[in-house]
Formats: C-alpha cells, structure tokens, sequence
C-alpha cells in the first residue's frame, strides 16, 4: 500500500552560498511525501500530495516534526566498534594497541555478523541510512555487512581492507589474495539490491607496491566502483608513508601512481594536503572525506574546509563520523564538532551548509545523488525525522528559536539519536526500539 507522510518538509536543491540563501532550499511548513515501492512518488504541500494520492493510502501523521533525508556518512570502520573511546593514543599506536587486535576477531563469521547487525542498527538509530564503510581484511567480514544492509534494504558502499604489510599476523593477506578475494566479493555484491563495493587498500603503509598495483588493476577493470583509502590524516604517518615510497612527490602522489585517484576515490581526513595534492584531487575530482570526531579525538589536526572549498578549482568534501577513531555515530555530532574545528580557523559553518553537507553534498560526494540525498519524486525514500524537542534542554532552548536555520543549529549542537523520531529506509520505519 502506498504511504503518505505529513510533516514539515525540507531538502536541498544545491549548495547554500551563505547563511541566509534561502534559494538553496525547498521547506514545506505543512508538507506531503508520497512513498510508494520504496520509492518518493511526490513532494510538496500536503494539500497537493494528498489530492494526487487519492484513496487507498496509509497515512502517517509526523507533525510537528522535520523531515529530512536519511544522513550520509562517508567513511567508517564498522570492525571497530568495540574500541571507540579507547584511550591516549594517536593515529599508529592507536591501530597497532586498539584496532588491529579487534579487526582480528573478524575471522569470526558469528562475531562479523553481530557487529554488522550493531553497526547498522546505530547508524539507523541515529538518522542514518547510508554509510561507506571500511571491513577487515577478512572476506567474512564484507559478507556480513552486505548480506545485513540487503536484508534491511540499505544503501551502502562497502569493502574489504587490503593489507599485505605493517599488520599483525591474521591481519595480512598478499597482493595476489587481496586481489582474487576482492574481485570475487565484487562479483558477489556489487549491484545487488542496493549495494555498492568499494576497492579498499586501507592505506600505503599496509600495502607493498605489488598489493598497490593489484589495487590499480582492480580500479581499472572496475571503473565503476568506487575507491577508499587515508591520506594525510598525521604527520607522523605522512612521514613514514613518505619513507615507504621515496620516489613519490609527497602522499598524494603514492595513489596516483597506481591509478587510484579519480571521481569515485574518498579520501578519509586530508588534513594536511599542500597546495600541490589539493589540485591533483581537484583535478581528478576526488573527495576529501571530513572526519571531525576523529581528528580531534586523536590529536591529528585541523581540516581546513573552506581552504578547500574555496580553491579556484574546487576541492569536493564529504563529511564522516570515522568510527571508531570519531567518537560518536550521529551526524549531528559529527557537524557539530565539525562547526568547532572551523571556529577554530576563524570561520563559522552555517546550520544550512551543515545540513546540506550531510543529505545531498555527502549524496554527491559518493556519486549517489541520482538516487538519494534529496526529498525529489523517483528518489530512494530513505528519511529521517527530527525533533528540536527532544530534550528538556532543547525544548527550553526552542522557546527562543523562531527560524529554521535556529531550529537546524539547536539539533546540530544538542541533538543526538533521542532527537530522531524515526528513521525510514527505501519507504520502511528502521529506527531500532
């Protein structure tokens, strides 16, 4: 049966220029979705949608509330859940003390299909119904987050991690295996349903050459697929990234030369690019993946947003939670930190951007924008719907807010999973009880 949504209504037509570009925008104070196949049939005020729906719908009542699109969260590691809030470690002792003794549990087909089942029902618990996410090394691991987002209809990318160096033993697989298991996990899901498989060597410091190269095949017999990896999150680690391949122009051009930077390459952090990288990546239009949580958590740095966004040839940026290096699985946290990084450069983030970011600009970051990001009829139904009240705090605070730009920010800064309503994906109610 076909359903339709009452609520108030908004999503974005393209990149707000400022705080006040209300042109950026579509807002229904009293709106109509009609969802029918998991899929938006039609958009606008509720009188409309409701004439063109006719008889013979369900009707969901989600006054007063805000609907928006599902979140999108561009960079995770779903085998690390166990170690988010580790303590005092930055980035390589972080991997070698608190990550990779974890990722080696996911030889564990029962442990991998667990986690998989947390990982999506906190991200659903949270508004959000697309992530890109990072596997261990182990095939099992890709097999149980993809059979779990198929099972709930979700949208996702997804791959295992290569990695034939500077890892444990049960952590290493070889360029050769890194190679044939990924293609054959390609062929086992990429397409299927809603999934999406990303070629994913985790960075040049776990991969030899040989395992870069076979990287670099995978890309080039895939073109369609999208690609994965670090850069230039710490120092420490550009530097003996650096060491590892000495005939590189800097980290940037490691990935270059293996024919792994281009439209669908994400970049997790990018925080200390020179002026050189950021136009190779403009030039590719690869993405530079903002992880605030992350980055501050560890001490890795600041992300310059508007340096890169600003650049005569454009940088493209994507917003992440990075967990578990980012500390939380809400995107409204995630832009909430992220308003702070930038405060702290002297600029400010403004409540329509943050919102833009992590809806439609993270749907066009991941080249998904055909299909979500945005509230537009033949779009995916992926939703969230949000409540400024959620909180004694917020409702206090929301007798002061007359705009929608405030009521956005007072999510953004006091929000978290208590502040989404419900959470639907491809037309269904997904927010766990």
């Amino acid at each position: 049966m076909p359903t339709l949504i009452r609520a108030r209504l908004l999503t974005f037509l393209a990149e707000p220029k400022g705080a006040d570009d209300h042109s950026a925008y579509r807002y229904e104070e009293d709106g109509g979705l009609l969802i029918d196949g998991g899929v938006i049939q039609a958009c606008g005020s509720y009188d409309d949608v409701a004439a063109q729906a006719g008889e013979g719908v369900e009707l969901v009542d989600h006054r007063p509330h805000l609907i928006m699109p599902g979140f999108i969260d561009a960079h995770a590691h779903f085998p690390q859940m166990q170690v988010i809030g580790s303590f005092g470690a930055e980035l390589l002792d972080w991997l070698n003390t608190y990550t990779f003794p974890a990722e080696r549990e996911f030889s564990d087909v029962a442990h991998a299909e667990r986690i998989a089942r947390c990982f999506l029902d906190e991200l659903t618990r949270h508004g959000t119904t697309t992530v890109s996410a990072y596997c261990s090394v182990h095939p099992q691991s890709v097999d149980a987050l993809f059979a779990e987002a198929e099972r709930r209809g979700m949208c996702i990318i997804a791959g295992k991690v290569m990695m034939d160096r500077n890892a444990p033993d049960g952590l290493r697989d070889t360029a050769q295996t890194g190679y044939d298991d990924t293609n054959a996990l390609i062929a086992r899901w990429h397409g299927k349903g809603r999934l999406h498989y990303a070629i994913t060597p985790r960075f040049a410091i776990t991969s030899t050459p040989e395992q870069m190269e076979a990287a670099g095949a995978l890309a080039a017999e895939h073109p369609d697929l999208h690609i994965q990896t670090h850069l230039s999150e710490n120092k420490a680690e550009i530097e003996y990234t650096c060491s590892l391949y000495p005939d590189a122009k800097d980290y940037t051009d490691i990935y270059v030369r293996y024919g792994l930077v281009g439209k669908r390459t994400l970049f997790g952090h990018c925080i200390h690019l020179n002026d050189r990288e950021a136009d190779v990546m403009s030039e590719a239009g690869a993405v530079a993946v903002f992880c605030p949580t992350s980055n501050l958590f560890l001490g890795s740095g600041l992300f310059d947003y508007f340096r890169y966004k600003r650049r005569e040839k454009g940088l493209r940026v994507a917003a992440a939670t990075d967990v578990g290096g980012g500390t939380n699985y809400s995107m409204l946290r995630t832009m909430d930190e992220g308003y702070k990084v930038i405060a702290q450069q002297g600029e400010k983030l403004p409540p329509l951007t943050s919102y833009w970011q992590i809806t439609r600009g993270n749907a066009e970051a991941l080249s998904l924008s055909h299909r979500i990001g945005t509230l537009e009829p033949g779009m995916d139904a992926d939703l969230v719907v949000l409540d400024a009240r959620a909180t004694p705090p917020m409702r206090l605070r929301m007798e002061k807010a007359s705009l929608l730009a405030e009521e956005l920010f007072v999510l953004q800064t006091m929000g978290d999973d208590r502040s989404v309503v419900e959470t639907y994906v491809a037309g269904k109610p997904a927010k766990p009880t």
